[in-house]
């Protein structure tokens, strides 16, 4: 195969999670209810979130911007797969293959941060409740979620730059469901030292510095928690960091494995399957998660529906 660049060739080819036909309608069916369930879960929750003055607080602020980008983020990739699967059809262009890799690093940066950000306002919430409205006052929490997204657009945005260098070889396959930075940079057919240079650092950026933000925001809050004397204060402030808590080690910990079977010498197969975690698990898992296990979110739920 002779090496051109993809802006004359047109298209990749995206291999899925299997190429067994039998397997086809039911990863069609599965795909299509998690799907379904994610984009309908975290609808509700901002329909929830929205008509009700009891939930216009700053974290509600974060939730319903959570929310939102996660029914972006699974947007991103399980349609196009559905697509492929229903037509039996393995093309995506170019254009529609970095613009799906834009799309998805946008959001998974954006979820990155407000996680980051809801766990500051927890802090914030706990350490200084009597300035907890005047610190966290709207004009900072609008502030707040403008700067992640203007962060994250022109981190993504480079890496699309940087990737837009690089010639392919005709025909390409992608052994992936979707587009993904990592899976695209092993099939190019030039040299990628700038982009996995660029990519590591990025990556560990947007890791290290978000996570060290949680953590510090938690030891501060283990800490004032350490020196209440009410148990039911102790209990209250445990419920309301709680659902954050298991979204954060849900979002980490998948991600992980993602980063790990990526970088590693594992299978394209286990690789993917991380992915599906990561990509689809995790965004339908922390519907229920914060509509389960949040008396204010299942309150409103139920004067919303009633």
């Amino acid at each position: 195969m002779g090496a051109g660049n993809l802006t004359g060739v047109s298209q990749f080819l995206l291999l899925g999670l299997s190429e067994d036909p039998e397997r086809q309608p039911l990863l069609f069916g599965l795909f299509l209810s998690m799907y379904l369930v994610t984009v309908l879960g975290n609808l509700l929750i901002i329909l929830t979130i929205s008509p009700d003055p009891h939930l216009h607080t700053p974290i509600y602020f974060f939730l319903a911007n959570l929310s939102f980008v996660d029914i972006c983020f699974i947007s991103t990739t399980v349609p196009k797969m559905l697509v492929n699967i229903q037509a039996q059809n393995k093309d995506i262009s170019y254009i529609g293959c970095l613009t799906q890799m834009y799309f998805f690093m946008v959001f998974d940066g954006m979820d990155d941060f407000l996680l980051t950000v809801m766990a500051y306002d927890g802090f914030v919430a706990i350490c200084h409740p009597l300035h907890y409205m005047v610190i966290m006052n709207p004009h900072l929490c609008a502030f707040l979620v403008l700067m992640c997204g203007f962060v994250i657009l022109s981190i993504s945005l480079f890496h699309i730059l940087l990737l837009r260098q690089l010639t392919f070889c005709i025909g390409t396959e992608i052994p992936h469901f979707f587009c993904e930075l990592t899976q695209i940079l092993k099939v190019a057919c030039s040299d990628t030292l700038i982009n996995d240079v660029c990519l590591y650092v990025a990556t560990g950026l947007l890791f290290a510095f978000p996570l060290s933000g949680i953590l510090f925001s938690y030891s501060q809050i283990v800490s004032s928690l350490m020196k209440m004397a009410s148990t039911e204060g102790k209990y209250k402030a445990f419920s309301t960091c709680g659902s954050h808590l298991s979204v954060v080690s849900l979002f980490y910990g998948t991600g992980l494995g993602v980063y790990l079977t990526s970088s590693g010498a594992l299978s394209s197969q286990r690789s993917s399957i991380a992915s599906v975690m990561y990509t689809v698990v995790t965004p339908m898992l922390n519907t229920f998660i914060y509509s389960l296990r949040n008396k204010d979110v299942k309150g409103a739920l139920g004067r919303l529906l009633s």
